[in-house]
């Protein structure tokens, strides 16, 4: 598509040339980089509990951000209103913010042209809203179905359409088009007197409504959320202690996010304030473990075809057998280490400034089989699905709670139990991975990830992997 057929230019009537003069009134002051950011924003969201759809919302929001970046220092102004004086004020703030010394040649703005990671012609917000109701209905009434235990349901969707348009002073012209939906599904169970228990599902990604009635139906997320609260009725509390923890496949690649992810984004490193700063070429994990980043993949909820500085997302290796090599980068981190970027800017909104983020974050698949990795504890924890945790960046430690795991007990799983939490350091953790399966799973599109006060969607996974040595909070 040429930029005279993009939303932008066809709806608001954006020229190359008002472009290049924003940006050249985003310069005045000096600078060595300036960049626009473009943003139209169409929502939906439908909620129910108790069996009645309890709330259903559409918005629309849309703005301009614009950044000038002189040196270390950072200009940046957005307005809600898309007319050209809005813009130019918002451009002339930018500048008087930042009023680098420096200036920059004229580039002549050129068209990114690459491939769509996400083709949908009809994004589910386009489609009738009685038809995503129908979706939560479905739900509600699948995951009471599941077992007479369910007791409470609470089933939630929602979408997005978002275009925007980036121009920067290098010359880069690019546009994206970027759907997105989502459901979840929470359950809980009682049996008897005994304490109620949370059961939770949910999936979707850069996908049309037919994902969730072909793909990944309701009554899918429905009774997995049933299933998990019903096994939580029959947990026990978790022993504490040293132990052996195998991690499953897909989502428990959260802590892998968490505790490794983060401290690989550039900005920590330039700082100087992450674990692993300095530490490129160095081993910081077992040589089983290979992480990389992934923004290209097709229709996962944390892929792009241009990251929020208008750069193409890239297939990034940051740990390869147990080496690091290298971090996730934005233009800012990675003018200042003097390094490309990795199409890593991200950003929450037109309202915020971009910063390093991951998209796609997984560690790829061994030779183990996922039967064998169990069969080789005598005594440990499997991990099935994770609930919160935080990390300390500068230090790395962290602490995950396990939503649903179970005892190993001389090669076989056997009770579950509840309450337990995991307690690490991410370069410590990934040195004592011993075995790394070769059932590698993606979780299903549920992830959110929030960084200085900002929210993107991403994607996480991971192997079944074991884990030597792990500190296990318990109750036991």
């Amino acid at each position: 598509m040429a930029f005279r057929d993009s939303f932008f230019a066809t709806r608001f009537g954006l020229t190359e040339h008002d472009l290049e003069n924003y940006l050249s009134e985003a310069l005045a002051m000096g600078g060595d980089y300036a960049d626009l950011y473009f943003e139209y924003l169409a929502t939906s969201a439908i909620s129910i509990d108790e069996s009645i759809v309890k709330s259903a919302t559409q918005g629309v929001s849309m703005g301009i951000g614009v950044r000038v970046i002189a040196g270390e220092r950072t200009g940046y102004a957005y307005s809600d209103d898309l007319s050209p004086k809005r813009i130019r004020n918002a451009a002339k703030v930018a500048s008087f913010i930042a009023r680098g010394p420096s200036t920059v040649e004229k580039v002549p703005l050129m068209e990114l042209r690459g491939g769509n990671l996400y083709p949908v012609l009809v994004s589910p917000n386009e489609t009738d809203l009685v038809d995503r109701v129908a979706l939560v209905k479905r739900a509600d009434k699948a995951a009471r179905d599941a077992d007479r235990r369910i007791f409470q349901v609470q089933a939630t969707y929602a979408d997005n359409l978002r275009h925007v348009l980036v121009a920067t002073s290098d010359g880069t012209l690019s546009f994206d088009r970027q759907p997105l939906a989502r459901m979840s599904v929470a359950a809980l169970a009682r049996d008897g007197s005994a304490a109620s228990q949370r059961g939770y599902s949910g999936g979707g990604g850069r996908v049309s409504l037919d994902f969730f009635l072909n793909e990944k139906t309701p009554e899918h997320f429905a009774q997995e959320a049933a299933r998990q609260a019903i096994v939580q009725l029959e947990a026990i509390p978790a022993p504490a202690g040293e132990t052996t923890v195998v991690l499953g496949p897909g989502w428990p690649g959260i802590l892998l996010h968490e505790a490794v992810g983060h401290g690989l984004e550039a900005d920590f490193n330039r700082k100087g304030t992450s674990a692993f700063s300095n530490r490129v070429g160095q081993k910081v994990a077992s040589e089983l473990c290979t992480v990389v980043d992934d923004g290209t993949i097709a229709n996962r909820r944390g892929s792009l075809n241009v990251d929020d500085e208008g750069n193409p997302t890239q297939h990034n290796v940051l740990i390869e057998n147990g080496i690091l090599r290298g971090y996730l980068t934005d233009k800012l981190s990675g003018k200042i280490l003097r390094q490309r970027s990795t199409g890593s800017g991200r950003r929450e909104s037109y309202q915020h400034i971009p910063m390093p983020r991951m998209t796609n974050t997984f560690m790829l698949a061994g030779e183990s089989d996922p039967g064998e990795i169990i069969r080789s504890v005598k005594k440990g924890l499997y991990c099935a699905n994770f609930g919160g945790g935080q990390v300390d960046i500068t230090s790395g430690n962290f602490v995950f709670s396990a939503s649903e795991s179970y005892l190993i007990e001389d090669g076989k799983l056997t009770r579950p139990v509840r309450g337990a939490t995991l307690i690490g350091n991410g370069p410590e953790a990934l040195k004592y991975v011993s075995m790394v399966g070769n059932d590698l799973q993606l979780d299903e599109g549920i992830g959110i990830c929030g960084k200085e006060g900002q929210s993107v969607p991403v994607g996480v996974g991971i192997p079944t992997i074991k884990l030597d040595r792990m500190t296990v909070g318990g109750t036991a």
